[in-house]
């Protein structure tokens, strides 16, 4: 949007140039989103507390710390957060650029969703929000409609899978594309669900997660750095490395209040809304395989409360002591700031290495 005046003025200002670059609007979108977050959370936060009687329901048979500490904080802090990524992209991103309609479009229901969840888990006292089938099929949904956009409406934007440390390869999936994409924005969106159970455990792999993807989107959008790197171009998804920055933003600017102890949590609302903003930047930019080693936390995650529960149904015993994997360490005795601190040093190591296979091809 503000491209617009700056185009208006730049024959007065000259210096205004500097932001036609997409990296000083990444920059300028993450300190935007960033301020927002910071300045209106503290009203955000005390009128959910005012209106949010018992805070987040507590899972009863969850760590009985969790249920002593952690009851009344209030939740849906994800609406803090979109509010950051929102108004910042649409203040410096191209809004000719279909990818971040996209995007927009998968974050907002994504986190419509979710708040919807955590209006009934608040509203009805309960940690069981809205159902998993029905929260699925409506993920999935938005999902398909968004790859059948990308596909159908986007020139430059094909039904192909590239795989990492193989150049020149490729698999044109058809009409499986849609449904492969939709898997990778589902399960990416819930993954990041299942990883926020610790105050400030899932913000910060997020940030590390989307900022890596930041610069995919940015490689991968310019031409001579893709064909340095024998990455697939895609023409107009570096401007997707703005909204990489305005969730950065948002992410510090939340992670101030949600740091231990949390004084909000970004609920259903946040970790969903994320973890789609993820999903689909990597199905945009032909990276989902790296996703799965980028967001390689998310995947440990997920992976454990899938093995746990098909564990308790044929053998009756149970792998961890408690699922998701950072429960199972909380069981083990390990404080909560030990748990956060060593998930967030994997998640920065699984980033690196996944940035790695750009250049292994």
């Amino acid at each position: 949007m503000l491209i617009l005046l700056i185009d208006e003025l730049l024959s007065f200002f000259p210096l205004l140039n500097a932001f036609a670059y997409i990296s000083t609007r990444t920059v300028a979108a993450t300190f935007t989103s960033g301020l927002i977050v910071f300045l209106f959370s503290p009203p955000i936060i005390r009128y959910f507390k005012k209106h949010q009687k018992n805070g987040q329901p507590i899972r009863a048979d969850g760590p009985k710390r969790h249920i002593i500490e952690k009851s009344g904080t209030p939740t849906m802090g994800g609406v803090i957060i979109l509010l950051g990524v929102i108004v910042s992209s649409l203040l410096w991103a191209d809004l000719s650029n279909k990818y971040i309609w996209v995007v927009g479009f998968v974050a907002l229901f994504f986190g419509l969703i979710g708040l919807y969840d955590d209006y009934l888990k608040v509203f009805n006292s309960s940690s069981n929000g809205l159902a998993s089938f029905y929260k699925i099929l409506l993920q999935t949904i938005i999902s398909i409609i968004a790859v059948f956009f990308l596909t159908t409406y986007i020139a430059d934007f094909h039904p192909v899978l590239f795989v990492p440390f193989l150049k020149d390869f490729s698999i044109n999936l058809g009409i499986f594309f849609v449904i492969f994409s939709t898997l990778v924005i589902v399960g990416s969106s819930n993954s990041v669900n299942l990883t926020d159970g610790l105050d400030g455990l899932a913000i910060m792999p997020v940030m590390i997660a989307i900022g890596s993807f930041g610069l995919i989107a940015y490689l991968t959008g310019n031409i001579l750095f893709s064909e340095y790197l024998n990455i697939q171009y895609m023409p107009g998804s570096g401007e997707l490395a703005i909204i990489c920055g305005a969730v950065i933003g948002a992410g510090i600017g939340f992670l101030w209040y949600n740091a231990p102890p949390a004084m909000i949590f970004m609920g259903d609302t946040g970790s969903l809304s994320l973890g789609s903003i993820i999903g689909i930047i990597a199905v945009i930019t032909k990276h989902e395989f790296v996703l799965l080693i980028i967001g390689g936390l998310f995947v440990l995650e997920a992976t454990s409360v899938i093995v746990q529960v098909i564990s308790f149904r044929l053998t009756g015993k149970r792998i961890f002591k408690m699922a998701p994997l950072h429960h199972h360490f909380e069981q083990k005795g390990w404080s909560e700031p030990t748990i956060v601190i060593r998930f967030w040093i994997i998640s920065l190591i699984l980033a690196l290495i996944g940035l790695l296979t750009l250049k292994l091809r």
